[in-house]
């Protein structure tokens, strides 16, 4: 019989290097007279409830394709990371998995010091049902004092839509809003995110006709990156170039850092922030610049 190759071969080499990493002891089983490292292949197949055979028949490249329930199950009884196990389905069925929404934790040290090294250049990072959960200084004077608002708060929607003045410090805010909400149902259905949503769309249909019509429109579309205009209490109007980006390895995160458009935005900034008794961008509840 000719030696499997293609995806196959690859994901029977992936399962076999996994599970030869996993200490038995660990999983339950006894570690006496082994010959080979990690688990016996009937041991994966027991953990993961599937025939013997058929385990080591994907081991060997054969059998066809496995199924992605089958793919599931072995991501547990391999104890595979999200990134492992992401790999895993695009060997065996040539696609990633299907979206499991994960509530953000919050960002690490390392991150907020990547927000903090942006001195001028508000930033914040949001989760996929557009929390922010993180942000700089500059972020807190130019945009919103996210600080002053409690964490239930501190959603974009919940800004844009529920504040009067957050509103008029928009230059264009009918734009604003249908640029909003198309990110953001997008950014939902990509994390899989419609049922933890749900009941803040309900709450702004209450509140909003015009949340309510856009949000029935069904459209979609991307953050990306462009200009923003804000109207802010102290600066006057400033213009910032915005582009957001995904942070790698937290699917459920993404960064948005604006910059000054021109160089005398910037320098008017900077002057703020250097300001003795800096005065920040007031909270959205208070009225004051949102970013998007």
């Amino acid at each position: 019989m000719p030696t499997p190759s293609g995806p196959a071969s690859r994901l029977g080499s992936f399962l076999r290097d996994r599970r030869e990493r996993l200490d038995p002891a660990a999983c339950g089983f006894a570690v006496a007279r082994r010959r080979t490292p990690g688990l016996r292949r009937e041991e994966v197949a027991q953990r993961a409830h599937i025939s013997p055979t058929w385990y080591t028949w994907l081991e060997q490249g054969r059998g066809g394709a496995p199924s992605a329930e089958v793919l599931n199950r072995l991501a547990t009884a391999l104890m595979l990371t999200d990134v492992e196990r992401e790999h895993m389905f695009l060997l065996g069925l040539g696609r990633p998995p299907e979206v499991r929404y994960r509530a953000a934790q919050g960002v690490t040290p390392r991150l907020q010091r990547l927000l903090d090294a942006l001195e001028v250049s508000p930033a914040l990072i949001k989760t996929a049902t557009w929390d922010i959960v993180a942000w700089n200084r500059a972020a807190a004077v130019v945009l919103t004092d996210y600080g002053k608002l409690p964490p239930d708060q501190r959603n974009i929607l919940r800004m844009v839509f529920g504040s009067p003045r957050v509103r008029a410090a928009q230059h264009d805010w009918p734009s604003v809003a249908r640029f909003v909400i198309g990110a953001f149902r997008a950014d939902v259905a990509r994390a899989g995110a419609d049922s933890e949503v749900a009941q803040l769309v309900e709450e702004l249909s209450l509140i909003s006709p015009e949340f309510k019509s856009l949000w029935e429109a069904h459209d979609v579309g991307t953050h990306g990156e462009g200009v923003k205009r804000l109207q802010h209490p102290v600066l006057g109007s400033v213009s910032l170039e915005y582009s957001a980006f995904s942070v790698d390895g937290r699917p459920d995160l993404g960064l948005v850092v604006y910059n000054p458009a021109t160089p005398e935005d910037a320098a008017r900034i900077r002057a703020l922030l250097s300001a003795p008794e800096t005065v920040p961008a007031p909270a959205a509840t208070e009225g004051g610049a949102v970013g998007t």
